[in-house]
């Protein structure tokens, strides 16, 4: 035998360990991520992992689209493609009570021939983003969002990270697989995921997602597959269309079970309206002990043929509805109130409850808002309360259980000094905070340099509240000046913080100091001063020289040049800001604590100048209507919305038939249906950047 033959025996026998092993991984993949029942540790399979990725690397000419290996691509997509589905994905009208099934119970008997037996299959409604699977001959070839219903986006890259879809599946004994197969699901995010994602944005002083369906539709539409694959999303098989579906759904999800689909474990065929109604009773007492988000149950007309008869109306099947649950309420004590002060120094008020289960989660603490709150709902310590999720998450108090009232329960002690530093407080005019009057108060400092290194000011990554807090407690950081004087040497010394992060971090505050103006005045938390505000200042006086030497004078007399403009009818430069404002911003400065601190900025090296954009009328954005919503990716919203301004968009909070466009984020929610109801065109951070910069 010569060599080449030697050589040629040699890869023959490493192409078939490849093969071998992905065989393997997969196997060990999907009892880890669907089954959830692993046979061996992470470590032995991180073993199966490397020893593959050797033999690849050496043939890599020979390495399948479909391999494991190959779940998590280096390379981010620019755009989303739009898809047509090869049959539409239809959306499911909901109901609320027992009278509206029942209902929905007599259409479908009466869309059938009389005397036909109805088989219902009931399967929970799982809080996610619809999405439609592409196979041919078994393997993966396109992912699509549902988008209209009719188009969506091509997510295939991303949803190839997911771990419990099947890159190939698996033909069952005796059987082979459809030519072409589509398979319709939920793509979701489990709670210990949303929790962990969270708590990750938090250490980077980035906003929180709202909700685990909020996360999971922006986590598929993350430009960047690794950025996809780091968000532990998962998917519920639930439907198959066309080619390859089974004579009823029960069938069907037995099907998608035998292809190595996850299919919720929860489903159940009924013989009746009545049986399905009790179903949706037990569901609803099981439902906050699973591992993923439900906001109700689906009821299915089990016959396909009976569905393809009933057909469908609109965008809605007649074949089906979902019931959706009351927004979940738990009864607890409110035990104390803890009083928190924040950045401007304003006192809110927490209700420090009873732990309670609620939606899954146990609550020991909610918002009371303010005095006011306290006080229209006489709130008192030691009351039974009602709370439930505003928005999905946040726990908030709802009422009093009056009736459960002993007599020993005492009334709230609005609080005379701060809690933080034992300074007296006020409540001025009609405001319903209460602040503290200290202007070095600690917990403004602390609350203050929060703001400060936050993405919508500075964006400082790698800065959250931990970090910052870490900073203050081994006294490197007092002031936001403090934080321009940071060595490498002193952050390795905090908890968590490698040589790579401490360097990460030096290279973020380094960036920092280029920001424009705007970004500085909205940044030093002056009272009343947001980010329009802060643009305003920035755009009119130039520098912060310019604003502490003229504007001072200036806004002294607010309404002097407020009234001069408008008698003369000539433009008013301060049209966006008013009295109250121009005080504010005057006073701040005027602390000679604060004047110490801008100079230190400056000799830090930061900008504190600010350049006017040039006019854009030929801009695609200029004079039009446009709506952000959900999180981007690199852009905080007021830094998006002020971008829009400077080339002539209208920013809108709400979406109607004269929106132009909406930027749509991560966590982007109703807005974005709406927009696609009402055909508004859709785009992402990084379209409305190209189109931003011509």
């Amino acid at each position: 035998m010569n060599e080449l033959d030697l050589f040629a025996d040699e890869k023959e026998q490493l192409l078939a360990e490849a093969s071998s092993l992905r065989q393997e991984i997969r196997h060990h993949e999907y009892l880890y991520y669907v089954l959830d029942a692993p046979e061996i540790t992470d470590s032995e399979y991180d073993r199966l992992m490397v020893r593959l990725r050797e033999i690849e690397a050496t043939y890599p000419e020979e390495v399948p689209d479909d391999s494991p290996t190959r779940r998590v691509g280096g390379r981010a997509d620019t755009q989303f493609a739009e898809v047509r589905h090869l049959e539409p994905m239809l959306s499911l009208s909901n109901a609320f009570s027992e009278t509206e099934l029942r209902a929905f119970d007599e259409r479908v008997k009466g869309g059938l021939p009389a005397g036909s037996k109805v088989e219902y299959v009931m399967e929970p409604k799982i809080d996610g983003l619809a999405c439609s699977l592409i196979y041919e001959n078994g393997r993966l070839v396109r992912a699509a969002t549902r988008g209209d219903g009719v188009v969506g986006e091509n997510v295939t890259a991303n949803v190839r990270t997911i771990r419990s879809i099947p890159l190939v599946l698996k033909a069952p004994a005796g059987e082979t697989l459809p030519e072409l197969l589509d398979v319709r699901g939920e793509v979701y995010m489990p709670r210990h995921a949303f929790m962990e994602l969270n708590e990750r944005r938090a250490e980077r002083g980035e906003s929180e997602f709202a909700n685990p369906r909020n996360a999971a539709a922006g986590s598929l539409r993350q430009l960047d597959p690794q950025v996809t694959a780091s968000r532990s999303l998962s998917f519920f098989a639930y439907y198959i269309v066309g080619e390859g579906a089974q004579p009823k759904h029960s069938e069907n999800l037995a099907k998608l079970t035998a292809y190595g689909f996850k299919v919720s474990e929860n489903y159940r065929v009924v013989q009746s309206i009545d049986e399905a109604i009790e179903f949706i009773a037990e569901f609803d007492k099981k439902r906050s002990t699973l591992a993923y988000d439900t906001d109700g149950a689906v009821i299915k007309v089990n016959a396909v043929a009976q569905q393809n008869a009933l057909g469908a109306t609109g965008k809605d099947p007649r074949w089906a509805i979902a019931f959706k649950y009351p927004p979940e309420q738990a009864e607890t004590t409110l035990e104390d109130i803890d009083w928190r002060v924040g950045r401007t120094g304003v006192l809110t008020p927490t209700a420090m409850l009873t732990p309670v289960r609620l939606s899954g989660s146990v609550i020991s603490r909610a918002t009371l808002h303010n005095e006011d709150f306290i006080k229209a709902k006489d709130i008192r310590i030691g009351d039974r309360v009602v709370i439930n999720k505003a928005g999905e998450i946040i726990p908030e108090v709802l009422r009093v259980v009056i009736d459960k009232r002993t007599g020993e329960e005492k009334p709230v002690e609005i609080p005379s000094v701060c809690p933080e530093c034992g300074w007296s407080v006020e409540r001025q005019g009609a405001e319903a905070a209460i602040r503290c009057t200290n202007p070095h108060c600690p917990a403004l400092g602390r609350e203050g340099l929060i703001h400060f290194v936050s993405r919508d000011a500075m964006n400082i990554e790698g800065c959250g509240p931990s970090v910052i807090n870490q900073l203050i407690d081994s006294g490197l950081v007092r002031d936001a000046a403090d934080l321009y004087t940071l060595t490498k040497e002193q952050l390795v010394t905090l908890e968590r913080m490698g040589e790579k992060s401490a360097d990460n971090l030096l290279a973020a505050i380094a960036a920092s100091k280029e920001n424009e103006l705007d970004k500085l005045l909205f940044a030093l938390g002056i009272r009343h001063v947001g980010a329009k505000v802060a643009r305003t200042l920035a755009s009119i006086y130039g520098s912060m020289d310019e604003l502490l030497n003229t504007g001072m004078l200036e806004l002294a007399k607010i309404s002097e040049y407020k009234k001069e403009a408008k008698e003369n009818k000539t433009e008013d430069k301060f049209k966006d800001m008013g009295e109250k404002i121009a005080e504010s911003v005057v006073t701040w400065l005027s602390v000679p604590a604060n004047q110490d601190l801008i100079e230190r900025l400056k000799a830090a090296g930061l900008k504190l100048t600010f350049t006017a954009p040039a006019s854009k009328e030929d801009n695609p954005f200029f004079g039009k209507t446009l709506v952000f919503t959900g999180t981007l990716p690199t852009l905080g919203r007021a830094e998006a919305k002020t971008m829009a301004q400077d080339v002539g968009a209208k920013v809108s909070g709400s979406v109607s038939k004269k929106t132009d466009y909406v930027i749509a984020g991560e966590e982007a929610g109703s807005k974005l249906d709406k927009a696609v109801q009402l055909g508004v065109k859709v785009i992402n951070e990084e379209e409305f950047i190209k189109l931003i910069n011509g």
